[in-house]
Formats: C-alpha cells, sequence, structure tokens
C-alpha cells in the first residue's frame, strides 16, 4: 500500500484506479460496482459530483413519500429521505390517523439566527465598551454594502452588541449578532457579515488603543438557533382517539401515552431515542429538500438540553377530557440557494410541497418530526416497537439472504402474524430450499 499526492488533483477515473489498485482484490469488480451508481445524465452527475470533494460514485438512499398530510387545514404529499425501516410507513399511517381528527396545526414563533466574531483583547474592559458604544453605528455602516441584497428581501441584521466573556476565558470577548435570512438558509451571508465586522472592530480598536491590540479568533455563525423555532401540534377530545388497532380503550392509551412522554423528561436514556425517533421524521424531510442535517440536529439536541437536563422535546396535556401533543424546537431551514436549487430532486421535493417560503417549511418539518413521535409512541405503548418495524425490516433479511421471488411471497405468507427475526426468517427460507 502506497501514500498518494495530489489525489485531489486525479480525475475521477484515476482516483477510482488509485483505490481498486491499492484496497481491493478484483479491481474490476469494484470499478464495475461504482460506475453502475453513476447517474445516466451526465449533467446531473457533474452537479453530484461537484457537491463534494474527491467523488468516486453516488449513495443511494431511498426517496418516499407521505400521502394525506393535513397541516393548518391544507393537505399535502411529504417527501422523506430515509433508509430506516418502517419510518414511512408510521408517518403515513399518522397522517390518516391525523386526518379523520381535525390534522397537524403549526406556527412559526420566530425566524432569528444567530452569528459570533469571537476575539480576544487585554486592554480596559470599562474602555472597550464604552468606545463600542461610540462605533457601534460605524460598524452598521461598514456592513451595509454585504447587506443589499439580503435587505431587498426583507432580512438582514437585527441586532448588534459586544458580550463580556472574561469571566469564562482571560481576554475572551464576543461580537453577537442576529440576522433574519428571509427564505435562505443564509450561512455564506452570516459569515460575510461576520468577517467584515471582525475585520472592522480590530481597526478601529487598534487605532483607538494601539498599546493593545485586538486579536480576532473567529468569525462564524451559530448553529445553535434557540430563537429560530416552530410548534406542531395535534388535538383532539381523548374519546376521539378510539380506535380497533389500539387494542385498549382510547382513555387507556392516552394516559399510557402520556406516561411514555413524561418519562422522556425524567430519564436522558429514554429522552435520547425519544428525540431519535423525532428526528428519524425531521431529518427525512430536511435531506429530501436540500437542507443541513447536521446542523438541524445538533441545534436540537442541545435545545434538548437548554436546562441542564437533556429532555425528551415533545410535550402531552390531558385536561378537560382532551389529548393535546405537541413539538417545539429551533429549525433553521432555507428553501433558496445551497442544495435546494441544485439538486434535481431537492426541487422537485420544494415543488411537490408548492414552493412554500421558509416558513411554511419549518412547519411541515416540525409537524412530520411529531407525526413520527406520535407514531412511535403508539406503537411503544401498545403493540410494541418491533412488531411493525420487523415486518418492515422482513424485505431487508429476504434481500440480505438472496430470496427469490418465490421465498419472498413464501415467508410474507407464513410470517404475517409470527414475531419476525433474522434467525426465524432465515430457518424458515432454508427449509424452503431443503424442500425444493
Amino acid at each position: 500500500m502506497q501514500t498518494v499526492t495530489g489525489f485531489s488533483k486525479f480525475s475521477k477515473q484515476e482516483k477510482i484506479d488509485y483505490l481498486v489498485n491499492e484496497f481491493f482484490a478484483s479491481s474490476s469488480h469494484t470499478t464495475d460496482l461504482l460506475k453502475s451508481f453513476w447517474h445516466p445524465n451526465q449533467d446531473h452527475q457533474k452537479i453530484f459530483d461537484e457537491f463534494s470533494e474527491n467523488t468516486l460514485t453516488n449513495f443511494y438512499s431511498p426517496y418516499g413519500v407521505v400521502p394525506n398530510f393535513l397541516l393548518n387545514g391544507k393537505l399535502f404529499c411529504l417527501p422523506m429521505v430515509i433508509e430506516e425501516s418502517s419510518v414511512v410507513a408510521a408517518c403515513a399511517r399518522t397522517a390518516k390517523f391525523w386526518l379523520e381528527r381535525g390534522g397537524f396545526s403549526a406556527e412559526v414563533i420566530d425566524t432569528e439566527k444567530v452569528g459570533q466574531v469571537h476575539f480576544s483583547w487585554a486592554g480596559n474592559k470599562e474602555k472597550l465598551f464604552s468606545y463600542f458604544t461610540e462605533i457601534k453605528n460605524e460598524l452598521l455602516d461598514e456592513i451595509k454594502p454585504a447587506m443589499t441584497r439580503m435587505e431587498k428581501r426583507g432580512g438582514g441584521i437585527l441586532s448588534l452588541e459586544l458580550r463580556d466573556k472574561t469571566d469564562l476565558e482571560e481576554n475572551y470577548y464576543q461580537l453577537y449578532c442576529t440576522f433574519n435570512t428571509c427564505d435562505a438558509m443564509g450561512a455564506n451571508f452570516i459569515n460575510s457579515v461576520l468577517e467584515i465586522l471582525g475585520e472592522k472592530i480590530k481597526q478601529k480598536v487598534d487605532r483607538a488603543f494601539s498599546e493593545d491590540n485586538l486579536t480576532v479568533i473567529m468569525c462564524i455563525l451559530s448553529n445553535y438557533t434557540p430563537n429560530c423555532r416552530v410548534k406542531a401540534s395535534v388535538f383532539c377530545p381523548i374519546e376521539k382517539l378510539s380506535d380497533k388497532s389500539l387494542e385498549m380503550s382510547a382513555e387507556q392509551f392516552a394516559f399510557k401515552f402520556a406516561q411514555a412522554v413524561k418519562i422522556s423528561k425524567i430519564d436522558v436514556h429514554r429522552a435520547v431515542t425519544h428525540n431519535k425517533g423525532i428526528f428519524n421524521g425531521i431529518d427525512a424531510i430536511v435531506l429530501a429538500t436540500g437542507n443541513d442535517f447536521r446542523a438541524i440536529e445538533a441545534c436540537g439536541h442541545a435545545f434538548a438540553a437548554r436546562d441542564g437536563t437533556y429532555k425528551g422535546l415533545s410535550d402531552i396535556s390531558l385536561q378537560n377530557g382532551n389529548f393535546s401533543f405537541s413539538l417545539e424546537l429551533p429549525l433553521a431551514m432555507g428553501t433558496v440557494g445551497g442544495l435546494t436549487s441544485l439538486h434535481p430532486l431537492a426541487k422537485f421535493s420544494l415543488d411537490m410541497l408548492g414552493q412554500p417560503e421558509a416558513k411554511e417549511l419549518m412547519q411541515v418539518t416540525a409537524a412530520i418530526g411529531l407525526a413520527q413521535n406520535f407514531a412511535a409512541l403508539r406503537s411503544l405503548v401498545t403493540s410494541g416497537i418491533q412488531k411493525g418495524h420487523m415486518k418492515m425490516h422482513l424485505m431487508n433479511i429476504l434481500n440480505h439472504l438472496g430470496a427469490n421471488q418465490f421465498e419472498r411471497e413464501k415467508a410474507h405468507e407464513y410470517l404475517q402474524d409470527k414475531i419476525i427475526s433474522f434467525n426465524a426468517v432465515r430457518e424458515f427460507v432454508g427449509g424452503l430450499r431443503n424442500y425444493q
């Protein structure tokens, strides 16, 4: 095995040749495998290649839809990109359940995003704060050229303040900024504005206090946006929850469901899995629309721990005979810029959603997170999570075993009323093969 230099400058074929020659015994099989996932449309493939670096091929994930999703009185068909069995089916089932009970509601609470200029300065603290008050408007004037396009859309910088962090780190301060980026995710816009602010405050402070130079450490947006927040909810009289598939009364179901939500507030082990289920729904929409699921997850989990203890994100209320289930969390999303306009299926997703503004996409995304959470909790407090999940997972097991069409049909028929496990499926398929 040899090290390689200049790898990023290789052509795609040269990168593949290096990989297969150094790490794989069968070069022809590996090359054919990688090329089999190339898009037949060369223009599309060029776009995919340029999303990232050192690209060899595409890694496919299933793109599914959830029909009949009623949100704020409007019917949607929601796109979901996810490989986990049963998530799309569970969301579709939940959409149908709540379609008959008034659907989902959602509202955007705020859309404020955050950026920071982190810097150090060893001079007199009181003098720095006094000087910042003098030059604040000058700093805002300095960034106006970078704000023109965003301000035309109705966005821009909302606030600029100097924050003292010297109790946490010697000589450490921040310029703390908030922004409205309208329908854009806004990362490049925010970072550009912050870098101008960092440059200008250094120039001004260094001139005013020549004996103490300011050092800009970094200028970067924050993915923690607790005030870019949305709330989704469902509501109905408890008696309307009645459904034969629950195999218990509506009152029993509501009580057990509420207990499950409350457990997510007091046990961190349960809270993490509870929130993971929420993000099963959220991430699938985020990916389908070309947004940044890593930023959204990081922010959501930080928000879940905002009180110093990590807790489940959803909330439940059983009052006056009513069932009220809700989810409130930060979702910084965009419908213009980034992959939203470059990825053909991200554009398709937004078209299918009716070209929503960022606020409506936030509402849709929160609602699908709530739907997935409802589906998971419903299964957990009734039949158990494995019954539905393993039925959906059966296809993966059969694919793993290389089952033919006859074996698939027989396995589905035989296992429809039985507990499904990998060993059970393998034994059944093995029995069929021995018999044949």
